[in-house]
């Protein structure tokens, strides 16, 4: 019962698993087995004279004896309809009352239910059926959580002339604009979260608290944001308006202009055109994912300097989406992601201290010797699922990238590994290409590459040529499956620990096949053509990390001696 308690802790504001509350209302709980002396109601836990936990008893009717004392009162998880107004205006020093997850119907909440709650601070009604927000609510409250409900209507009352209110949450109700009161948060300046997710706004609200920091709008049917509507908002940190109908019509160039520290906006999965006007300074996440964007403008990003993350995933980019040097005034952007759109080209003059750029699922088809000259502090590039061939593929293309750490080649038509990879490399991903052949030169002095991926390629051993491998002194993952392997190829990694050859023509492991890899973890053979006596029984002699070896799928159950000394706990499998 004390656990429950202690569950509730951690939806108390400042908790890390309700980002945005504030003011924990529990104190900490300590355990006792000494007799209690002081009332408790039956089946409930009172772990002091000012706090009581009836949660998860499946209770139907209200506990009458409930000690005055009582602080915290906890009645979550049962099957309470109403709520007895002689009952409740006994507890005058309740602090915190937690009717979440129960069946309270706004006819089983008196309209002077918290009257006599003078002391009250955190309310949670969530997941219950109230049709309408209760008219009053104590002027203490810190905290009001009535998500989750049928709600269409709050009054004046509700949240009104409440100098302590800090968070409001009413996500997934029914409220329109009409339910929405223009005096609903007069006289509750210290608001700082607002939740208005998951409802039916067809605009945004004017009116709002000015002390506002988070503003949750997502999920609703938003088409305008009046103008003016957040003009007041200059504390405003976190905007979230995805999920809506906005249009370019919708807004205009002072709709974000005035929120002077405004970090993060999110207007992904509506219908602009275009990207807003009036972007402030202080912006630094700023998402446009799943919109209609044909060309980013110059002038539209100008005034967001501060900008470090720009989405575009999944707008219709094409060949002249992002001209020339349209994003280099954002000299601090560290990421860009432009996943789903129809690039023809890497955009040109990106500012300089880019840091990840994100473009797969694009039409690239060109990378020449200069498309990446200007980042060379780019760490991370993703150019999977585009329309490389080896042939347009420079070999000067990478040699500016000396800091960059992951490429992700993916699903292109390479059928050669590229040159002048970056010495700097741990991760090369190169799966799902029309690789043939191997060499020892594109690969290297990358001593410090740590994971390679060669799946859904074209590779025989044959060839793999000789010292391929030899400077991959740091290689700890290698993923040759699905490939046209005969068998394991010879002088592996010595650094290896997880190799992936499964989906190959493999029918025979020698003694001598991992001789190279003495610290092998995991080993994948499945959807091979093994047979029962395929793998040499001195094959994993030597492997003493080993504790994985996966042969199912040959068409033969396999048998596997792992070396005396390798775990016991894992197993190596057949079919």
């Amino acid at each position: 019962m004390q656990l429950s308690l202690l569950l509730l802790l951690l939806l108390l504001p400042g908790s890390p698993t309700a980002p945005g509350m504030e003011d924990a209302a529990f104190p900490h709980l300590g355990e006792s087995s000494q007799p209690l002396p002081w009332a408790c109601p039956p089946r409930c836990s009172c772990p002091r004279a000012d706090m009581v936990d009836c949660d998860g008893l499946d209770l139907r009717v209200f506990p009458n004896n409930i000690t005055r004392a009582a602080q915290h009162l906890s009645l979550q998880n049962n099957q309470l309809q109403e709520l007895p107004y002689n009952e409740l205006s006994r507890l005058s020093d309740l602090r915190t009352l937690n009717l979440h997850n129960n069946l309270i119907s706004s006819e089983g909440l008196p309209d002077e239910a918290f009257e006599s709650l003078t002391q009250l601070q955190h309310i949670y009604v969530a997941h219950n059926k109230l049709s309408v927000a209760p008219q009053f609510l104590p002027r203490s409250l810190r905290v009001a959580d009535l998500a989750a409900n049928q709600v269409t209507e709050i009054f004046p009352l509700t949240f009104g002339e409440k100098p302590a209110l800090r968070s409001v949450y009413l996500h997934n109700n029914q409220l329109s604009n009409a339910g929405l009161p223009p005096d609903a948060f007069h006289g509750s300046e210290a608001v700082t979260t607002l939740s208005l997710s998951n409802n039916q706004l067809s605009y945004l609200p004017p009116s709002l608290p000015p002390s506002l920091e988070r503003l949750h709008l997502q999920n609703n049917l938003i088409s305008k944001v009046p103008r003016g509507a957040l003009s007041r908002q200059t504390h405003l940190r976190e905007l979230y308006l995805q999920h809506n109908q906005l249009t370019d019509s919708g807004l205009d160039a002072t709709t974000f202009s005035k929120l002077r520290r405004l970090e993060y906006l999110d207007l992904s999965h509506n219908q602009l055109a275009a990207v807003p006007a009036g972007l402030p300074r202080t912006l630094a996440v700023l998402h446009l994912g799943r919109n209609r964007i044909r060309q980013v403008e110059a002038d539209r990003l100008r005034g967001a300097r501060g900008l470090r993350y720009l989405l575009l995933q999944h707008n219709s980019l094409g060949a002249a989406g992002l001209p020339a040097g349209v994003l280099r005034p954002l000299r601090g952007l560290h990421t860009l992601h432009v996943y789903g759109n129809g690039l023809e080209r890497v955009p040109l003059a990106l500012p300089r201290r880019l840091r990840s750029l994100v473009l797969p699922h694009n039409r690239v088809a060109v990378l020449g010797a200069r498309d990446l000259t200007s980042t060379p502090g780019l760490a991370e590039l993703n150019l999977a699922y585009n329309r490389l061939a080896s042939a347009r593929v420079h070999r000067r293309a990478f040699r500016a990238l000396r800091a960059l750490r992951s490429l992700d080649l993916t699903g292109n038509q390479l059928t050669r590994l590229p040159s002048g990879l970056p010495i700097g490399l741990h991760t090369l991903r190169l799966q799902r290409n029309q690789l043939r052949a191997l060499e020892p030169e594109p690969l290297a002095g990358l001593d410090q590459l740590r994971e390679l991926s060669l799946a859904h390629n074209r590779l025989r051993v044959g060839d793999i040529g000789p010292g391929t491998w030899h400077e991959l002194q740091a290689l700890q993952v290698l993923d040759l499956s699905h490939n046209e392997l005969s068998f394991v190829p010879p002088d592996l990694p010595e650094a290896l620990e997880e190799l992936h050859l499964q989906s190959n023509r493999i029918s025979h492991v020698g003694p001598e096949a991992f001789l190279s890899t003495p610290g092998l973890r995991a080993l994948f053979l499945r959807a091979n053509r093994l047979h029962m006596t395929s793998i040499a029984p001195e094959a994993f002699l030597g492997l003493l990390h080993l504790h994985v070896v996966d042969t199912t799928g040959n068409p033969e159950q396999v048998l596997v001696q792992l070396p005396p000394t390798a775990p016991r706990r894992p197993r190596a499998w057949g079919p």
